[in-house]
């Protein structure tokens, strides 16, 4: 079918916006409104200074004429055009055949039957000019949008459904955790501040409270106090809307044992059957896979006896019954007594770790008792209650102290777990670990990064090399069957990057920087250069390149600044993914801001190519 190109387009225009002029001029409220109906996200802050640049009459209104110009800023990037040009014949009109082609060469979809569909399907989706879509071609408005699409961004939405195996042992994956977790602005978190991120271990710090009550609060500060039983009913109705798998609630218990026996009967009540408070069946000396604890909730905290012994009270009266436990206590450290002995420690390997490691950030140190002696440490033999109708809720997750690797290996029963406060966890393995819901920046960057994949579930299966036990993984050295990752990244143009926040306009002087984090010999980093006065549309046409030796634990960070030479570079965006989660191809990366958010339509576009 020949269609006239201009004519097409012009029709299609007019006749989408004309309405919207019958009273004439229209102001920048209904630009706005006009844009959204066009289906072309924008930022407002941007909008209204291109507004500005094009009412020629300075009167706060515009004519058709006018807002044509301002769409066209808004939609014609010359990076897209010169890309639609490349394959649209005579430089007007897509093709499906020409389409397949553009989603094999440039976007990798290799199987040409699935390009064929996805083209069509492409085309029925985006391309908004009806006489276009039914000749089965897609016009520069089409593959614009289909550029702006979730379909073209960089993260592989393969990786947004649960495809791992889920069948291992708990203690084969890496689960999202986070400590204090309730408390941002004294608020409770709801499920877009939480469960969104896939969290699957919550740290609760519980204490007396009055009319016997216990509550829970960050012990010795001045937040406020909610009651024990507020907090975990906000668990149950949320925990599982975004995920399937088991929740770990971590008690920090500093309750007396009557006040436990309260936390023990409001568990009971408010979680049911979906309180793991027996171990189950087919697992009597394992730890459960997170696919037979689907819907369960499970409590980790100090636990007296067996197994067994828990099966066997099963349905027995324990009012008044408490235990005494004694344990090391964590209040005092010596550092190593040389650096010597700080170098044997941080030689050993991660993947030795024996249960299930719930890192979590806090103040909290370990004793080690290093065969060799190597660590001097001065502590004192403490004594705690438990009640034993609380101590038999814990199954699979007994709150243990870490001593040491060696000791672990040796005597650590498989369903007792440790917490390692950062320090040490950064000596032990120098990966740094932060998993606090409550502070915003680098690390939590990172932790989101990290639980994008496999569906957001909260568990990601380890890779084979921590996963088994013999092996000597060492961070500091690339695996001997180690598989690296050859990365190369144009980095493209910018699209409506946040203005700085020191600007009285829509300027900024942008640069973006790539991170990549992992094992050490990954640790790296790369900049562009600083396109000044321009957030809108900066354009930066740079290559880099990364080799990464161990692609399995890598992230890619994608940092935006504003140049300031005064003081430090002003934060305006990142996006953290995995490495192996990347698409390859042309491809669009949202921006989040410091606290988590969205900055759509915020964008970086890039090329992206990897061979491994």
């Amino acid at each position: 079918i020949s269609l006239t190109y201009f004519c097409v387009l012009h029709t299609w225009f007019l006749s989408t916006i004309r309405d919207d002029f019958k009273g004439g001029k229209i102001n920048l409220a209904k630009t706005l409104k006009l844009l959204e109906k066009l289906d072309i996200p924008c930022n407002n802050i941007h909008v209204k200074y291109i507004f500005k640049d094009n009412d020629r009459l300075k009167q706060g209104r515009i004519t058709i004429e006018e807002f044509r110009a301002i769409y066209r800023v808004l939609t014609h990037r010359e990076e897209i055009i010169e890309i639609f040009n490349t394959y649209a014949e005579n430089r007007k009109f897509l093709i499906e055949r020409n389409l397949v082609k553009f989603l094999i060469q440039e976007q990798f979809l290799l199987d040409s039957n699935k390009s064929s569909k996805n083209a069509s399907d492409i085309i029925q989706r985006y391309e908004p000019i009806e006489e276009v879509k039914k000749a089965r071609q897609m016009s520069f408005e089409g593959f614009t949008r289909y550029i702006g699409s979730p379909e073209c961004l960089l993260f592989n939405n393969e990786c947004e459904k649960v495809y791992q195996d889920m069948t291992h042992p708990l203690n084969d994956y890496f689960i999202s955790s986070s400590h204090n977790t309730y408390l941002i602005s004294d608020q409770f978190l709801g499920p877009s501040d939480l469960w969104g991120y896939g969290c699957r271990c919550l740290e609760i710090d519980c204490w007396d409270g009055s009319q016997n009550e216990p509550v829970v609060y960050h012990g010795y500060t001045l937040t406020s106090k909610l009651l024990f039983k507020t907090v975990i009913q906000a668990i149950q109705k949320y925990a599982f809307i975004t995920s399937d798998y088991p929740v770990v609630l971590s008690l920090e218990n500093h309750c007396s044992p009557s006040q436990q026996e309260v936390m023990a009967d409001n568990l009971q009540s408010t979680f049911g059957d979906a309180l793991l408070s027996d171990m189950l069946d087919d697992f009597p000396d394992k730890l459960p896979s997170p696919e037979a604890l689907k819907f369960k909730i499970l409590v980790k905290n100090k636990k007296i006896g067996t197994l067994k012994e828990t099966r066997e009270r099963k349905g027995a009266n324990k009012h008044g019954q408490v235990e005494d436990y004694e344990e090391d206590d964590d209040q005092e450290e010596e550092e190593c007594k040389s650096k010597e002995s700080e170098d044997c420690l941080e030689k050993q390997p991660e993947s030795s770790l024996v249960g299930l490691p719930l890192f979590r950030k806090k103040r909290q140190v370990f004793n080690s008792q290093c065969k060799s002696e190597i660590m001097a440490f001065y502590f004192h033999i403490v004594k705690g209650k438990v009640a034993l109708a609380l101590s038999d809720l814990v199954i699979y997750t007994k709150a243990e102290k870490f001593r040491s690797f060696q000791y672990s290996r040796l005597y650590q029963q498989f369903n007792e777990t440790n917490s390692i406060g950062e320090t040490q966890a950064r000596k032990l393995c120098k990966l740094r670990v932060a998993l606090n819901f409550q502070t915003p920046g680098l690390p939590m960057d990172l932790q989101n990064g990290k639980f994008l994949d496999n569906g957001g579930s909260g568990y990601i299966l380890k890779p084979e090399f921590l996963r088994n036990i013999e092996s000597n993984f060492d961070p500091n050295k690339a695996p001997i069957d180690s598989n690296p990752v050859t990365l190369t990244i144009r980095l493209i143009s910018g699209v409506q990057l946040p203005p700085s926040n020191y600007s009285s306009s829509n300027k900024a002087d942008t640069l973006v920087i790539i991170e990549i984090y992992g094992v050490p010999n990954d640790q790296m980093k790369q900049q562009t250069r600083v396109i000044k006065r321009n957030a809108f549309s900066p354009k930066w046409n740079e290559t880099f390149t990364f080799v990464i030796e161990v692609p399995e634990l890598a992230l890619i960070r994608f940092v935006v600044e504003n140049q300031n030479f005064i003081t430090e570079n002003e934060f305006l965006g990142q996006y953290t993914l995995p490495v192996l989660c990347m698409n390859k191809g042309y491809r669009r990366v949202p921006l989040f801001s410091k606290m988590g958010e969205s900055l759509e339509p915020a964008s970086l576009f890039i090329y992206v190519w990897y061979i491994r």
